[in-house]
């Protein structure tokens, strides 16, 4: 993950080098040795890959910028916006917070979704083929008293839901019933539902105590769906929530689209690591042209007119 970024930008190294420096052994090994060597297993439980991704990301963003020849503050960005973990890297982006102070927040925001997961027995379900209606249905019919809640709203006919691991068990036979395609994803536990409430609790404590500023730029929030609102308390608020929230994936890049779809001179731009959300946006909207940044492009891109929403990336398939 991000290493043929580090291998080939030494502004991409320093973000390595920043990470590693700040976290030390705090993961048991330096972040960046995760990252390039694995093993696998630990590199994708929850409270390794949330800072892996972030910091992959951001050294993906920082390299980008020093073949554009521009800083972070010059960058012409129209909005950003990241699904989950995603959001971290889209508001560092935004100027919200500092490369720093957000990987302390994810690397607290892991390990409470991953204590959280432990304390409960939970899952979630991937739907494929439903609407929100039908995700609702199937949650109603599954519960049994129990917790089970639409969780992603990916894309249209891409939904997941989390609660309870016996009620996620009853989702798949139901929804199977119901003419939809049910998957249990293989996650640590019922993220973006009530389950989550500790890890929620813990985060906004961090978050408290962390220094917000405004975004220069919009960023859209998972739970909304729209602008974060410009006040460093409603950040945190609106994070805090995003832990027992559905995040609103298709209908944020709804709203991008209605906002910029229609000007051919911007582009949209995928943080490493992976093409996911390039996937992703040919469901939501097909006229949008992702670029991803998985890996150096060859040769280098040249600056285009106008820098896009830019989507840091998370992986959908297994939730952050």
């Amino acid at each position: 993950m991000g290493k043929a970024w580090h291998d080939s930008s030494a502004e991409a190294r320093s973000v390595f080098s920043r990470a590693d420096a700040l976290l030390g052994d705090r993961l048991g090994a330096p972040l960046s040795e995760l990252c390039f060597s694995g093993p696998a297993d630990r590199l994708n439980q929850t409270d390794v890959s949330q800072p892996a991704i972030f910091t992959a990301s951001f050294a993906c963003w920082t390299a980008l910028l020093a073949q554009w020849g521009l800083s972070n503050a010059d960058a012409p960005i129209l909005a950003t916006a990241g699904l989950s973990l995603g959001e971290y890297t889209a508001l560092t982006l935004a100027g919200a917070m500092t490369f720093e102070d957000g990987l302390e927040l994810v690397t607290l925001r892991g390990r409470a979704m991953q204590d959280a997961a432990a304390q409960s027995k939970g899952g979630m379900v991937a739907l494929i083929g439903g609407d929100e209606a039908q995700a609702d249905a199937v949650c109603e019919q599954a519960r049994g008293g129990e917790i089970l809640v639409c969780a992603n709203f990916n894309a249209p006919g891409q939904i997941v839901i989390s609660g309870s691991l016996a009620a996620c068990e009853r989702a798949v036979g139901i929804a199977a019933a119901m003419g939809l395609k049910a998957t249990n994803l293989p996650v640590a536990g019922a993220f973006h539902s009530p389950l989550m409430q500790p890890a929620a609790d813990r985060l906004a404590q961090a978050l408290s105590q962390t220094p917000i500023q405004p975004a220069r730029v919009p960023v859209i929030s998972n739970v909304t769906a729209t602008d974060h609102q410009p006040t460093p308390d409603s950040i945190r608020q609106r994070l805090a929530e995003q832990l027992t929230s559905p995040v609103r994936w298709s209908e944020s890049c709804t709203e991008l689209a209605r906002r910029h779809g229609s000007d051919t001179t911007v582009q949209w731009h995928e943080l490493s690591p992976g093409k996911t959300l390039m996937g992703l946006m040919r469901r939501i909207d097909r006229t949008i042209k992702v670029t991803p940044n998985d890996a150096p492009a060859l040769p280098t891109p040249t600056l285009p007119p106008t820098l896009p929403p830019t989507l840091p990336s998370t992986l959908p398939s297994a939730p952050r």
